[in-house]
Order: structure tokens, then C-alpha cells, then sequence
């Protein structure tokens, strides 16, 4: 993958963990001027210091059991991307496009979909790796901005913070998981105000109406 990027002739940047895969990265540095090799953990590195002012696309195979702090992680940096490339598992993929009132639609859909339009752009089975990993994986492309327009730094950490809340217990209604943000009177008046049921629960709602409930109840 590094490779063919950097054939692109653009500037890349890899970031590698695994000290065992540096030496190589460095060595394809040497006939590629574009590339530079950032040995250490993703979820240190300092992407607005790599961006230096330009607008970045981000690019990986993510380990899959930290799919979700890398992602946070990317988002906190979302006004500098402009693409996300990840393959991931495709059981996480899914949720990540997920559309309300489905299984796997959650808090990983809502933050996905409030930063990003994701997309799941190839499924790829186990074979295709090596060694075979023992589930599913895909690709998945995320386009950003979202289409919600975004709140400002700390409103927009309430915000997440509240959708937390709001699929703490996932088969329970929002009057119940949002007890400690609103009386459940409160709260039913909202969904009501809000042409919904009063027994709504947050798997029901899309971000946008996610975002109106977190306002009115603020």
C-alpha cells in the first residue's frame, strides 16, 4: 500500500509500529524521495504536525482491536482530512454505516456519521491475507465533512459524551438512559415536541435527530 501511494508521486507519510516492518519501509524511502517513515504508534502521532498546513487523506490496514480509539483519534483531526481508506473487520465496518433502526447501528454509527459519510467499499474475505485472519474483513472509505454541520470544540464533546448516554443501555428508551441528563418528564415532552414516541430509543434516531434532542435538552 505504501508503496503504490508513494509511486503517486505525492508526499507520504507512513506510520509504522512494528519495528520489525521499519527497516523495509526505510529502505523503499531511499528510492522514493516522497516518502518519509514515522516509526511509532498512530495514536500518538501528531497528524496537523504531518498535514503542516495542507489538507490530508489517511490511508491503513488498522489492527482491529483498536479500530475504535484510531478512528476517534482521526476525527479529532477531521477539519484537516478530506478521505478516510481503512480496511478494518467487517463486522465493525457494517456498524459504521449502519442506518437507524437496525442491529448494528450505534454510537460508533453516530460518531462515524456526524464527522464522515462512510461506505463500504469491498468486502475481502480471509484469503486474502497471510495469515488468514478468522473473521471478515472490508474496506471502507470515509468522505468528510459529514452532512451535519459541525458544533463548536467542547459542545461538540458534549455532544459525543450525550450519545454515549443515549446507547448506554441499548434496548432501553432514551427516557431511561437520559435520566441523568433530564427528568424522564423532561424528556418525554422533547420526543413528543420532537413528533416522536415516547418510548423511542436511541437506535431509532438518525445523527441529525440525535443533535436536535441534545439541543433541547441542553
Amino acid at each position: 500500500m505504501t508503496e503504490y501511494l508513494a509511486a503517486t508521486g505525492a508526499p507520504v507519510y507512513a506510520v509504522e509500529l512494528d519495528p520489525a516492518l521499519v527497516p523495509g519501509l526505510h529502505r523503499l524511502a531511499k528510492s522514493l524521495p516522497n516518502l518519509t517513515v514515522v516509526p511509532g504508534d498512530v495514536l500518538e502521532t501528531n497528524l496537523a504536525k504531518i498535514a503542516s498546513g495542507r489538507r490530508i487523506r489517511l490511508y491503513g490496514n488498522l489492527p482491529y482491536y483498536i479500530t475504535s480509539p484510531i478512528l476517534r483519534h482521526f476525527f479529532e483531526s477531521a477539519e484537516l482530512i478530506d478521505q478516510i481508506h481503512i480496511v478494518i473487520q467487517l463486522e465493525v465496518a457494517l456498524r459504521l454505516a449502519a442506518q437507524p433502526g437496525t442491529r448494528d447501528y450505534g454510537y460508533l454509527s453516530v460518531l462515524t456519521q456526524y464527522f464522515s459519510k462512510p461506505e463500504v467499499a469491498l468486502k475481502i474475505p480471509p484469503v486474502a491475507f497471510q495469515p488468514p485472519p478468522e473473521v471478515d474483513s472490508a474496506l471502507v472509505s470515509l468522505k468528510l465533512p459529514g452532512i451535519h454541520s459541525r458544533l463548536a470544540p467542547r459542545t461538540e464533546n458534549e455532544f459525543l459524551e450525550f450519545v454515549k448516554r443515549c446507547f448506554a443501555q441499548k434496548r432501553k428508551t432514551l427516557v431511561n438512559n437520559l435520566r441523568a441528563v433530564a427528568s424522564p418528564t423532561k424528556v418525554k415532552a422533547v420526543l413528543v415536541e420532537m413528533d416522536l414516541l415516547q418510548t423511542a430509543r436511541a437506535e431509532e434516531l438518525p445523527v441529525a435527530q440525535l443533535l436536535t434532542l441534545f439541543h433541547k435538552l441542553q
